[in-house]
């Protein structure tokens, strides 16, 4: 799909993001798959609590947790550029700045992500179901936009989550890839 003539179609801004999310520099954070692990694992804690906060701030009016929430979305945005990096921004990127293999690596993502996203929000569905019938229905009424909140975010943050799982090693020898392709000598 992308051949040489539509790498020129690229903009600064495309050129600009492919080179930020290839840094060498970045790539400490992710060599390995434990490293890339625990950034899923950190991004995944994280989500959860910012959106814990933002419920309490919004279902009980509690100002503290807006405090609370600011070193969480810092660490939480340090995670997800991890996760960007370790996936060579695959959901960052533009579609005319990513190969047929990151094209590829994008859609069994997405496609993982959209299995697991549909089995939690039925599990939710459920549950909320169940609270309905067994209670007064105030369960239902108080959770209900917290949940949809939370079921957005796990929706939006799911593929990455995923490519970040399943993102393999880089060669021993690739310090030297400019993120533009394989170097063959």
């Amino acid at each position: 799909m992308n051949s040489t003539a539509d790498k020129t179609e690229l903009t600064g801004y495309d050129r600009r993001m492919r080179a930020l999310m290839n840094d060498p520099r970045g790539r400490v954070l992710h060599a390995t798959k434990g490293r890339r692990r625990a950034a899923v694992a950190a991004s995944v804690g994280l989500t959860a609590a910012a959106v814990t906060l933002v419920a309490r701030m919004f279902t009980y009016d509690e100002l503290w947790a807006a405090f609370a929430l600011l070193p969480v979305l810092l660490l939480w945005c340090l995670a997800t550029g991890a996760l960007n990096s370790a996936t060579r921004g695959l959901f960052e990127l533009r579609v005319r700045a990513l190969d047929e293999r990151q094209l590829l690596e994008r859609e069994r993502a997405r496609s993982a992500a959209h299995m697991m996203t549909g089995a939690l929000i039925f599990g939710a569905a459920v549950g909320l179901w169940v609270s309905t019938v067994l209670g007064d229905g105030h369960l239902t009424r108080a959770y209900v936009a917290p949940l949809l909140a939370g079921v957005f975010v796990l929706h939006w943050m799911m593929p990455l989550w995923i490519a970040g799982l399943l993102a393999q090693d880089a060669p021993a020898d690739d310090s030297a890839d400019d993120g533009e392709g394989p170097s063959y000598g």
